[in-house]
C-alpha cells in the first residue's frame, strides 16, 4: 500500500472520494436530486438575507442574527454539495489535497458559525422576554456586531485547529469512504499516532458543543418560565412565537447531528454512512429558511415585497 506523507505532497496529490453509485444512470439522478437540493436552499437563504437587507422595518437585532444564520447555511451546503455534484457529472472521484484542506476548513468555520450564532439568537430571545425594559441597552448594535464576530473568530479558530490536526498526519492511504472530506473517515487512513491530537480537538470541540448546547437549553428553561408568567394567553403566543422558529431549527441541527453520529457502531454499508452524512449536511441549511418564514409573520411579508418588486421590475 502507498504512502502519503501529507506535509511533502505537492498540488498534484488527490484524494479518491466516495462515490454515490457506479451505474451512470443513478449517477445522473443524485446529480439532479442533489442540484434540486442545493438550488432550494441557496434560493431560500438569499431570499431571507434579501427580504431582510431591503426592509428597513426588519433591522433590528433578532433579523440581522437572522442574516448570519442564512449566510451560514448558504456557505455550509456550498462548500460540500457542488464539489459532489460535479462528482457525479463527470463520473469522477478525485477531489486534490488542497482542495481537501479548503473543504475541511471551511466546513468548520461555517458549522462553529452556526453554533455560535444559534447560542446569540437564545440568548436574544431570552433578554427580549425576560428583560425587555433593558433590550435596546443590552443589545444595542455594537454589542450585536461583537457577538457575531466572537462567533465567527471562534469558527475560524476551531477550524483551524481542526484542518492543522487533520492534515499534520502521515496517511497511508487515500481512499476517503465518504463523499465528501469527513475528518473522521480522514483520521481512519492515518498512520501515525498524531491523529491523536485531532482526536483531542475533536473531543474539545464536542464539550465547547455540548457546553453551547447546555446553555441553549438552560436559556429556554428560563424564557418559558417567564413566559408561562405572563397574565394574558395572547401574550405568551406572543411571545412563544418569536422563539418558535429558533427552537425547530436548533432542534433540527441538534438531532440530524445526533442521527448521524451517536448511532451505534456497526458494519453498515458505504451508501448508509452517505445517507447519514447528507442528512447532517444538506437538510438543515435547506430546511432553516422554510422553518422562519413560515412562522414569522415579518419575514412573510418582507418576502411577498421582494417579489412583488422583483415581479415589478421584470415587468418594466
Amino acid at each position: 500500500m502507498k504512502i502519503y506523507n501529507m506535509s511533502k505532497l505537492t498540488s498534484k496529490a488527490i484524494f479518491m472520494l466516495l462515490e454515490f453509485a457506479e451505474d451512470r444512470e443513478l449517477q445522473i439522478l443524485h446529480f439532479l436530486v442533489f442540484l434540486v437540493l442545493y438550488l432550494v436552499a441557496v434560493t431560500g437563504n438569499l431570499l431571507i438575507i434579501l427580504a431582510i437587507a431591503l426592509d428597513h422595518n426588519l433591522h433590528s437585532p433578532m433579523y440581522f442574527f437572522l442574516i448570519n444564520l442564512a449566510m451560514v447555511g448558504l456557505c455550509t451546503i456550498s462548500v460540500i454539495v457542488p464539489k459532489s455534484m460535479a462528482m457525479s457529472l463527470t463520473n469522477g472521484r478525485s477531489i486534490s489535497y488542497f482542495g481537501c484542506v479548503a473543504q475541511v476548513f471551511f466546513y468548520f468555520i461555517f458549522a462553529a458559525a452556526d453554533i455560535s450564532v444559534l447560542s446569540i439568537m437564545a440568548y436574544d430571545r431570552y433578554v427580549a422576554i425576560c428583560n425587555p425594559l433593558h433590550y435596546e441597552k443590552i443589545m444595542h448594535r455594537g454589542a450585536c456586531l461583537q457577538m457575531v464576530a466572537f462567533g465567527w473568530l471562534a469558527g475560524l479558530l476551531y477550524a483551524t485547529l481542526h484542518t492543522c490536526g487533520t492534515f499534520a498526519n502521515t496517511f497511508c492511504s487515500n481512499i476517503v469512504s465518504q463523499f465528501f472530506c469527513e475528518i473522521p473517515q480522514l483520521l481512519k487512513l492515518a498512520c501515525s499516532d498524531i491523529y491523536l491530537v485531532e482526536v483531542g480537538f475533536t473531543v474539545l470541540g464536542c464539550h465547547v458543543g455540548a457546553g453551547c448546547f447546555i446553555f441553549i437549553i438552560i436559556t429556554y428553561v428560563k424564557i418559558f418560565s417567564a413566559v408561562f408568567r405572563i397574565p394574558s394567553v395572547h401574550g405568551q403566543k406572543k411571545a412563544l412565537s418569536t422563539c418558535l422558529p429558533h427552537l425547530i431549527v436548533f432542534s433540527l441541527l441538534v438531532f440530524s447531528g445526533i442521527f448521524a453520529f451517536a448511532r451505534p457502531p456497526s458494519d453498515a454499508s458505504s451508501s448508509v454512512d452517505i445517507a447519514f452524512a447528507a442528512i447532517y449536511s444538506i437538510i438543515p441549511p435547506m430546511l432553516n429558511p422554510f422553518i422562519y418564514s413560515m412562522r414569522n409573520k415579518d419575514i412573510k411579508a418582507a418576502l411577498w415585497k421582494l417579489l412583488d418588486f422583483a415581479h415589478s421590475t421584470k415587468i418594466l
